[in-house]
């Protein structure tokens, strides 16, 4: 069976010199992925083509597992409430005498339960658009909740309902967590899946060779996202072979073959990654061949690392604005951040407490004195402090550095590791793989000297390396763990390590806090091989 790449209405002949597009139709039937052949004037490339109507309708799927888990734990949270605080048969003191049954708190936890389904739903919690990845799942389900509990605190005065609020106040906050936590496992659940390759959206890039590789490089290093790129189609000045150099994008033609492109690969969303050699009539053809409901358009601006709260449309005139706030620091975000270090940081000291001991044991009767090393950092504003740490090194670890300068297998170019340290003591290794010798490092952050939650503390010899805009990390207090930590420590280029120090400092948010702090947990007890 031969398919012929078609050309568009307006656009530049197929580019990639692609004569003709062998698939062997009798697999359909059996097989989950479509074998297909390009035949180009410089050699045949596979490309994976079109999955079964099943296997693409994830979206929905995904959806209904949401839906189904969210109504058990909104039921164990209210009917929980109801029967551990009032029992199953006490009446809501009413104004006016109503139909039997109806008065009764087993029907307001029904009505409660049904009102928070629907506002969930309204909501779009279980949209693809906020699933897998950043915090507005989160915040969606949190701030939907607290709108159930405002209607039915409306509607109570309102109807001079007298409803206790003990059983209010335990529904409530059991609710979301219980919500916030199963929509955590579920997020797991998907990424776990997604590295597989499965519940992804399949891709067709649009646009300039560069920019195509570079939205391709993004969404290769963010795989949670869920795309799975299933080919491209570049404009006329940039095609020059069957695929994309080193990021391997099979080029199904120009920018006039996007149609025959999706329906022979089977994607589901196209996403322009430059618009100038499309313009803007071209977009629009795309966009009204996309089946309503199903395939997606997406526009993907070269600026990168800027979160969604930042991130603003505004139409005017016909034309999509897109405004970017620049980052703010205002003292109520600065309060609400100090008040979770201190509450934080001191719950963890006195739940650790017998641990701190015990390792304070062993560093001393293992390797003697000190046990707390102090070494100077730079803080907030370039200013220096002193971070503790147990010690996990020999003691004079800082003599012996500059002759191991050159044996350096891992780290960056600006950060000094190496994967088997001499310097490091047998319980020190053990300590750092765990990173159980950064407790101590909650003084610090009692003290106000660091945060529990942001960019690393440098070393002054580090700082001298830094170029202009990587000082932009001192904006705020150094911590304890941050988005370096959750995404790969030491396997990290210097490049990727201030690129997500950058992102937290311009995108900081309470629940993004509470989302690093999660995967902290995550990854001290399964650490793998991203520590040294």
């Amino acid at each position: 069976m031969t398919t012929e790449i078609t050309r568009g209405a307006d656009s530049e002949s197929t580019a990639s010199g692609i004569t003709e597009i062998v698939s062997d139709g009798a697999s359909r039937a059996s097989t989950s992925e479509f074998p297909a052949i390009i035949r180009t004037a410089t050699g045949s490339i596979p490309v994976q083509t079109a999955k079964p109507r099943g296997v693409r309708n994830w979206r929905a799927r995904y959806a209904s597992y949401l839906r189904i888990t969210d109504f058990i734990v909104i039921c164990i949270a209210v009917f929980g409430a109801q029967g551990g605080w009032l029992g199953f048969h006490k009446q809501v003191q009413m104004p006016i005498q109503a139909w039997p049954g109806i008065t009764s708190y087993f029907a307001l936890s029904v009505l409660i339960v049904a009102l928070w389904m629907i506002t969930l739903a309204v909501s779009d919690t279980r949209s693809d658009r906020v699933i897998g990845v950043g915090d507005t799942e989160y915040r969606r389900v949190v701030n939907s909740s607290l709108m159930v509990f405002g209607l039915i605190a409306i509607g109570a005065f309102l109807l001079k309902i007298e409803a206790s609020r003990g059983y209010l106040l335990i529904a409530l906050p059991g609710g979301i967590i219980l919500l916030v936590i199963t929509r955590f496992l579920w997020r797991m659940w998907l990424r776990n899946k997604r590295r597989k390759g499965e519940y992804t959206a399949r891709v067709l890039l649009v646009g300039s060779e560069k920019s195509i590789k570079h939205v391709a490089g993004e969404l290769e290093r963010t795989k949670g996202a869920g795309y799975t790129v299933a080919g491209a189609c570049v404009s006329a000045q940039d095609a020059g072979g069957q695929s994309l150099g080193s990021v391997g994008i099979p080029v199904l033609g120009g920018t006039g073959s996007v149609e025959s492109a999706m329906r022979l690969t089977g994607a589901d969303t196209v996403v322009i990654t430059s618009t100038d050699q499309l313009g803007p009539q071209r977009v629009k053809q795309i966009s009204w061949a996309l089946e309503a409901g199903k395939q997606h358009l997406v526009l993907a601006p070269s600026i990168t690392d800027i979160a969604g709260p930042r991130i603003h449309t505004r139409p005017v005139a016909g034309l999509p604005l897109m405004h970017v706030e620049t980052p703010r620091f205002s003292p109520g975000q600065r309060f609400v951040k100090r008040m979770m270090d201190i509450f934080g940081s001191a719950g963890i000291l006195l739940l650790l407490s017998p641990v701190l001991i015990v390792i304070s044991i062993l560093v001393m009767v293992t390797s003697g004195r000190p046990i707390i090393y102090k070494q100077a950092r730079i803080g907030r504003h370039g200013k220096e402090f002193r971070m503790w740490k147990f010690r996990s090194m020999v003691p004079d670890a800082e003599a012996k550095l500059q002759s191991l300068l050159d044996l350096q297998d891992s780290g960056n170019s600006v950060q000094f590791k190496m994967t088997n340290d001499p310097r490091i003591t047998p319980v020190g290794r053990v300590l750092r793989k765990y990173s159980l010798d950064e407790l101590p490092q909650l003084f610090n952050v009692l003290g106000g000297s660091m945060s529990l939650v942001g960019p690393r503390p440098p070393i002054q010899r580090e700082v001298e390396q830094y170029e202009d805009h990587v000082h932009r990390r001192f904006l705020v207090k150094p911590g304890m763990t941050g988005l370096w930590q959750v995404s790969g420590r030491s396997s990290l280029s210097w490049e990727d390590s201030v690129r997500l120090d950058l992102s937290y400092v311009e995108n900081w948010s309470f629940t993004s806090d509470v989302l690093i702090l999660m995967k902290t947990f995550k990854a001290a007890l399964a650490p793998g091989d991203t520590t040294s």
